[in-house]
């Protein structure tokens, strides 16, 4: 009987829960290795996407301005001087445009969720407070969008800058600008953990493709008097 007595306590009903108690209340910690294998690299694409195709805008963009203009003028200064007004006149675009997308954005899903819970007009619910929460501030994301936008632009004019030399300054900027794609693609692979053959080669081919329609395009409407 005993014997008996003494199996049945240590049987498990088939209902049988087991509730895991920490001492002092305290619950072990995961390990780092786990948390380092969790990390959501897609949370990164949006502040990734803005760095890396704002300063990728702005190489191209400065570059193919300064090779179109090359392209007709030899004297630096004409050189340098549409390569400062591209820089200036795309910061400013990329700014105003990053504003005005983040508060689209902030728009549409506030009004989805009004739509859906029956908000009622001003006001906020939490589920908005969070949306907004969760967005970029506007001002910050378009100081990101033209920082980066000039960090690009900045390389080819530097590059161009010292070189009196017109075959020369045309071969440094496009040799720098090919430098800087291909390491803007890496820089982007590697942030984003991507291969990174197909991001640079993807960005350096683009860029080039930019670089040689505008200096085509511009040397041939200045060989019939344009």
């Amino acid at each position: 009987m005993s014997s008996l007595a003494h199996k049945t306590n240590y049987e498990t009903s088939p209902n049988h829960v087991e509730i895991p108690i920490h001492a002092n209340g305290v619950e072990p910690k995961p390990r780092q290795e786990d948390e380092e294998g969790n990390i959501d690299y897609s949370q990164r694409a949006q502040w990734l996407r803005a760095a890396v195709l704002g300063a990728n805008d702005g190489l191209v963009s400065v570059a193919s301005l300064m090779m179109g203009v090359g392209a007709v003028k030899e004297n630096i200064n004409a050189m340098l001087v549409a390569g400062l007004a591209g820089l200036i006149a795309g910061a400013c675009s990329m700014a105003i445009g990053e504003f005005v997308s983040v508060y689209t954005q902030y728009d549409i899903e506030i009004a989805q969720i009004e739509r859906v819970n029956n908000v009622a007009a001003g006001i906020m619910s939490e589920e908005a407070q969070r949306v907004k929460q969760k967005l970029p501030n506007p001002l910050q994301a378009a100081l990101a969008s033209a920082l980066a936008f000039s960090v690009g632009a900045l390389l080819p004019l530097l590059a161009a800058a010292f070189i009196r030399d017109y075959k020369i300054r045309l071969v440094v900027v496009a040799s720098v600008a090919s430098l800087a794609l291909l390491v803007f693609g890496g820089v982007g692979a590697v942030l984003g953990k991507t291969p990174l053959g197909k991001p640079c080669l993807r960005v350096l081919i683009g860029g080039w493709i930019a670089m040689a329609i505008t200096f085509g395009l511009t040397k041939s409407f200045g060989s019939v008097g344009l």
